[in-house]
């Protein structure tokens, strides 16, 4: 990749996020809802403070928000702030930021995702490489079927089926939570097993729901490039079915399977934050679920904004990555 062109990715970036950051801006203010006199109307209702007491605490608040000023100022206000990724307070939590708040619930997404992709990318990969490779035995063709009939069901629903079967009736695992009731986190291998138990029912929801895909649209690369020259210059050559499985067809197969990667990580986040909300995980999906039900409009924002700067970034990487895997396009 050529200096220019990394440049022009890096500015595409930069545009990126600034739209986003100016559509969550804008959008919420185009309504007429004021968002601290929602949560301090329903904190005053359940606390029983005086009327004139609601309008000083919201007046006060406004001023330290910065929502007493122009919109224009206040925009310019929350670029300055965004460059610093400061996302505000929260309502619900303050005097937390919404910036403490992602930290805090980050390495429970990250770990959830990195492994549940990771994994789906590499079985369905591997079981749609298979399922069209003509010397593969027959058995070992047959496993990528059953994965396929899941496609079309959403990791959400598929989340919904483990927890009333696997959970409810059977009983082998939890149903939700990070970890057990009672039990006090701890740098232990107790702790690391029962938390592990807790991840396997979530974990298993999104390999399931994403894994039939990739077998999918593997499959049909793998069928294509079964009549491709160099495929066939390979077998000609007299070299062995391992090579040209792992050096001609399954390299070449997985070019567009990592434009589909990146393609797909706006899916597999949106898919992850749900799921987690579901089982009770204390990560991203849990804490929007939270500030959604308390009106938390500004963890809700930043939230919203920071999976939106986090896909355009890894969006960037993998095409980044791209030309190390296809040398072909490292001048395009």
């Amino acid at each position: 990749m050529t200096l220019k062109l990394a440049i022009r990715r890096l500015l595409f970036l930069v545009l990126v996020i600034w739209a986003a950051s100016t559509i969550v801006f804008f959008i919420p203010r185009l309504s007429n809802r004021n968002a601290l006199r929602e949560r301090f109307g329903e904190l005053a209702r359940t606390g029983g403070f005086s009327p004139q007491d609601l309008e000083k605490i919201i007046a006060s608040m406004q001023q330290q928000f910065g929502l007493d000023q122009p919109l224009l100022h206040q925009y310019w206000t929350y670029l300055g702030n965004l460059v610093r990724m400061d996302f505000g307070y929260s309502l619900y939590r303050y005097p937390s930021t919404v910036s403490e708040l992602i930290a805090q619930s980050l390495p429970w997404t990250i770990g959830l995702l990195l492994v549940t992709t990771v994994l789906s990318f590499i079985i369905g990969n591997l079981l749609g490489a298979v399922a069209a490779w003509p010397r593969a035995p027959r058995w070992l063709r047959m496993t990528a079927t059953p994965f396929i009939l899941l496609t079309g069901v959403p990791p959400v629903i598929m989340a919904i089926l483990l927890i009333f079967f696997i959970g409810f009736r059977l009983k082998w695992l939890p149903l939700g939570g990070a970890y057990s009731v009672g039990i006090v986190p701890t740098w232990s291998w107790s702790f690391a097993l029962d938390m592990l138990r807790h991840q396997i029912l979530p974990a298993l929801a999104l390999i399931f729901g994403s894994v039939g895909g990739w077998v999918l649209s593997m499959r049909g690369m793998g069928i294509t490039i079964q009549g491709e020259d160099y495929v066939n210059f390979a077998e000609h050559k007299g070299l062995t079915g391992g090579r040209i499985f792992r050096d001609y067809y399954l390299r070449n197969a997985l070019l567009p399977q990592i434009t589909g990667l990146a393609l797909a990580l706006g899916t597999v986040i949106g898919s992850a934050i749900i799921v987690e909300g579901l089982f009770g995980l204390p990560g991203i999906g849990n804490m929007l679920n939270l500030a959604i039900r308390a009106n938390d409009f500004p963890t809700i924002y930043g939230i919203v904004l920071f999976i939106t700067i986090a896909v355009a970034l890894l969006m960037t990487l993998v095409e980044f990555i791209y030309p190390l895997l296809d040398p072909r396009i490292k001048n395009s």
